[in-house]
């Protein structure tokens, strides 16, 4: 049985690719939109996104007929265990970070992760660090300090904390891609699998250790944004992103995923009605744009278009 957003033909249609890239990033860009509406923890909304994610997750790889040949990664097993790990954490310390700063600056501190990569590489990889790059990280690092408001006598304690567990996050996610550099022996559908499992070690002992589980408490509303976190912005949309990123040069996903942040920041501030003020503004939109134009391939002469 196929499942449209599964198929991995790569001769499909690109332009449904890129509608499937651009619904998946939309949907993430919302994602602290439903989160400040659960009433629990961050610690038990991420346990609980893994678990409902895997749920699905096994549904459909059952109904897919999809199998797992661990014969085939018995050597990345360590690398998904690792990675799932860093996934766990990840969404702690970012649904975190939304209690003590807002969404559209938490968001845009996350998105400081691409810079990380990019500074990484050459130390772990031998890469070359170009004069591109090297622009792209000092603008980066000049938005983010615009971010946090240093020097502002209005930024409060509470601020940097939620912005430092952002960026907390953001090395977790750039750790998680650096490991998935070297796993690549198990299909996209069957590695978040695993990777969600493998969160589920981490985050099974954080939770139990921290106190009380809570979920059974949830009034309607927040039991309808706890399952749409775990099934639709977990589940449902990992396998639209990943599915779409096969077919996608590396530098169009790029692009398209900066679409993420910028929802976030139009939720923060128009639903939300988060504060922004115009500096943060220009340090989050230096963050995104040199980010981004590090992903872009100049062309040069002689290139065929």
């Amino acid at each position: 049985m196929k499942i449209p957003f599964l198929n991995s033909d790569k001769k499909r249609e690109p332009l449904s690719a890129r509608l499937m890239m651009i619904v998946s990033v939309a949907v993430w860009g919302t994602v602290g939109l439903f989160v400040k509406a659960i009433p629990l923890s961050s610690g038990e909304i991420a346990l609980w996104r893994a678990v409902l994610a895997v749920l699905l997750l096994s549904v459909i790889m059952l109904v897919t007929g999809r199998k797992i040949e661990f014969g085939k990664i018995k050597k990345e097993i360590f690398l998904l265990l690792i990675s799932g790990i860093a996934i766990g954490i990840n969404w702690v310390l970012l649904f975190e970070s939304y209690n003590y700063t807002t969404v559209s600056i938490a968001t845009l501190s996350y998105y400081f992760a691409p810079v990380i990569v990019m500074i990484a590489c050459p130390l772990l990889f031998r890469e070359r660090l170009t004069a591109k790059q090297i622009v792209c990280f000092i603008g980066s690092t000049v938005g983010l300090v615009l971010i946090t408001g240093l020097g502002d006598p209005s930024a409060d304690g509470s601020h940097i904390k939620g912005i430092l567990l952002a960026l907390g996050a953001a090395l977790l996610y750039a750790s998680d891609i650096l490991i998935n550099k070297h796993i690549k022996n198990v299909d996209e559908i069957s590695r978040t699998f695993l990777q969600f499992v493998a969160s589920l070690t981490v985050l099974i002992p954080y939770v139990l250790l921290g106190g009380e589980i809570n979920v059974l408490s949830l009034n309607a509303s927040g039991w309808i944004c706890l399952l749409t976190v775990g099934f639709i912005h977990t589940g449902v949309v990992y396998c639209m992103y990943f599915s779409s990123l096969v077919r996608l040069s590396g530098q169009k996903a790029a692009i398209l995923s900066y679409i993420d942040p910028l929802v976030a920041v139009l939720i923060s501030v128009i639903i939300l009605k988060e504060p922004l003020s115009l500096t943060q503004a220009i340090g989050g939109a230096m963050i995104l744009a040199f980010t981004m134009f590090n992903e872009i391939k100049l062309k040069r002469k002689g290139d065929k278009l």
